[in-house]
């Protein structure tokens, strides 16, 4: 059958919530196509670890079971995006690539090729945004065409807007007609049949494997943290607390964060965020409004992805608008190396160091007091080199 769409997963790792999804079935005419490509870019695997890896992969695998329980499954290939989408288009013809927005400035070259091969062959390219609660591009020409650089100017800027759109419905897969790939894309490519694991794409595990907390990637899982989550914050929020992971951290305590699955798109921000807003109506019942400090931390992810979005520089300090320009001094000997091992000699800082390493993932108290400690609080080394090695270990490390 000729003619289909592609969806395109990059970020967006699930199916609910996700008008790129809806978008790419809704001819039921046209075989349908999930594809993610390996590209040494795509959803941050350039400066990538172990467990980062391991969390991807893990949620690839998690939707490649999704449709397979629908009759078809995830194709995984490894190979240059436009390249593969051009051979889809001579070998099927097909007519729509869909996806959901990645709206940082490293991700645009890559975009930008794609969809001048679209161009090219006359195939349709749709974008949704649903990684993020509004349109950061929006936030700025709401801001008069620049970004608010105070997060009390992005509130008040979002304000203008209103509330972020709602999550969308669920997909229905009734009749719908999966492609598979032909031999000459096992010819052309690397076409993984089942979901690879981090050594088969040269990641390694660089040290002795004794994680507290083993974090496990996938929608299935994401959802299943979110109805914990959102139970404590209905036990919270009834205490009278709006803030608990602030108000009384508990260090070594079981993970609450959902902030892997959210930098992922295992989990629907737009989900997360209105489940929270429903929550806090549900215990005040309708008393009170759900203000935005209910979900302020979801709000200052907001905040940050919207003053990166036209900054290619924004990950670094040279020739970087809204960057100090520091005098940082250059790392003495093995210095640097010991911090990002955890061999400071400062137990605190040693012990979170070495967390990251096994775990992949540090309250956020945590992380402020080791980067502290690599910058103004000791060290005097620049941020960049912090940047550079959270990049890599922290699954949610988001550019």
């Amino acid at each position: 059958m000729l003619g289909g769409s592609v969806l395109w997963f990059r970020h967006g790792l699930r199916l609910h919530d996700n008008p790129a999804l809806l978008s790419a079935i809704e001819d039921r005419g046209q075989t349908f196509f999930p594809l993610f490509i390996f590209d040494g870019e795509t959803a941050g695997t350039k400066i990538v670890g172990y467990n980062r890896m391991r969390y991807l992969l893990e949620s690839l695998d998690d939707l490649d079971s999704q449709f397979k329980k629908h009759g078809g499954r995830l194709l995984m290939v490894k190979g240059q995006p436009s390249t593969i989408i051009r051979r889809l288009w001579e070998e099927f013809g097909i007519r729509k690539l869909c996806f959901e927005q990645d709206c940082e400035p490293v991700w645009r070259e890559r975009d930008d090729s794609v969809r001048r091969e679209c161009s090219q062959t006359g195939i349709k390219c749709v974008q949704h945004v649903s990684h993020t609660l509004w349109e950061p591009d929006q936030v700025i020409r709401a801001n008069g065409g620049i970004p608010p650089l105070t997060y009390q100017m992005f509130l008040h800027t979002v304000g203008t807007m209103g509330e972020p759109p709602r999550p969308v419905e669920d997909a229905d897969f009734t009749g719908i007609t999966f492609g598979t790939l032909p031999d000459c894309f096992y010819q052309e490519f690397t076409v993984y049949d089942k979901t690879p694991k981090p050594e088969d794409l040269g990641v390694f595990l660089e040290n002795e494997d004794i994680r507290m907390i083993r974090w496990v990637g996938g929608e299935s899982q994401a959802l299943l943290q979110a109805t914990q989550r959102l139970q404590v914050e209905y036990e919270t929020f009834s205490r009278g607390s709006y803030l608990p992971t602030h108000g009384s951290p508990d260090l070594l305590g079981p993970p609450i964060s959902l902030s892997p699955a959210l930098r992922f798109g295992c989990l629907s921000v737009r989900r997360f965020y209105w489940s929270l807003q429903e929550v806090f109506r549900r215990v005040h019942r309708g008393r009170l409004p759900a203000a935005h400090f209910i979900s302020g931390q979801l709000i200052w992810r907001e905040y940050f992805y919207t003053m990166s979005v036209n900054n290619p520089q924004y990950g670094q300090m040279e020739a970087n608008p809204i960057c100090l320009d520091i005098p940082w001094r250059q790392p003495r000997g093995d210095e640097l190396e010991r911090w990002k091992s955890g061999r400071t000699g400062f137990p605190f800082i040693d012990a979170a160091m070495r967390q990251l390493l096994t775990e992949g993932w540090l309250h956020h108290a945590v992380r402020n007091t080791v980067a502290s400690f690599l910058t103004r609080g000791t060290l005097w080394l620049s941020w960049e080199h912090g940047l550079h090695h959270f990049l890599k270990y922290l699954l949610d490390a988001d550019w």
